[in-house]
């Protein structure tokens, strides 16, 4: 199993790269070394420049796997969302019990991250800090909708579908299951950062997890609905 696990390729839309820095040897370097810069001084601050002299490379040949920092950011926010619906699938495959099986999804996507072995040149745990802190800049931008047609943004849809069909399995008369996914997966990464950094307007904290939050309201949303349908 570990052998089958460490060939394992995380796939991300091809549209995004000029090359798969998965490839190469410098184009794993860059997504290493990008992940470590940009949890160093953040998106708005990171270049190619920064990031060239990081990896003792020539900023053009950056330039050849990606076309701006911008596609950087939406290739390691593709493969974060690849690596949990890796995760997420899993996990889950063996539990035939819908609500075992939906609590053991949401806490896969509401946990804290550690980092995994079978990647080695990403690091998950800080992947995940720079999805917390700048996965909104991958999608709020004017280029949006171009880039949703292009489908830049499939992986983390897919990843809401997956969930949204586990919440139909448990309540298939439930009207809001795609609004429930989406607000656990994008509330997730928003009650991560209050935690951290506006910790007096949340509950989730050192007694309180994200996932016990997320598994209490689905538990109680589901509850309600259901006892309402009787």
């Amino acid at each position: 199993m570990i052998n089958l696990l460490s060939n394992l390729k995380i796939a991300v839309p091809d549209k995004i790269f000029i090359k798969d820095p998965e490839s190469s040897e410098l184009g794993k370097r860059i997504i290493e070394y990008s992940i470590l810069l940009i949890d160093d001084i953040g998106f708005d601050n990171f270049t190619f420049k920064k990031l060239g002299i990081k990896i003792s490379s020539n900023e053009s040949s950056i330039y050849r796997y990606f076309e701006s920092k911008h596609k950087l950011l939406l290739y390691l926010a593709s493969w974060y969302w690849a690596w949990i619906e890796y995760e997420l699938v899993f996990n889950t495959h063996n539990i035939s019990e819908p609500k075992l099986k939906l609590e053991k999804a949401i806490e896969i996507l509401t946990r804290s991250i550690k980092n995994d072995s079978n990647f080695s040149h990403i690091n998950e745990e800080v992947l995940n800090r720079i999805i917390i802190n700048e996965y909104s800049k991958s999608y709020l931008t004017k280029e949006v909708d171009t880039e949703n047609k292009e489908g830049y943004f499939i992986v983390y849809k897919r990843l809401i579908t997956r969930l949204r069909d586990m919440i139909l399995n448990i309540n298939p008369n439930y009207n809001y299951a795609l609004s429930l996914s989406s607000t656990i997966i994008e509330g997730a990464l928003y009650q991560h950062f209050l935690k951290e950094h506006f910790s007096t307007i949340t509950d989730c904290g050192e007694n309180v997890s994200p996932t016990e939050f997320f598994l209490n309201l689905t538990q109680n949303v589901l509850k309600t609905t259901t006892d309402e349908s009787k």
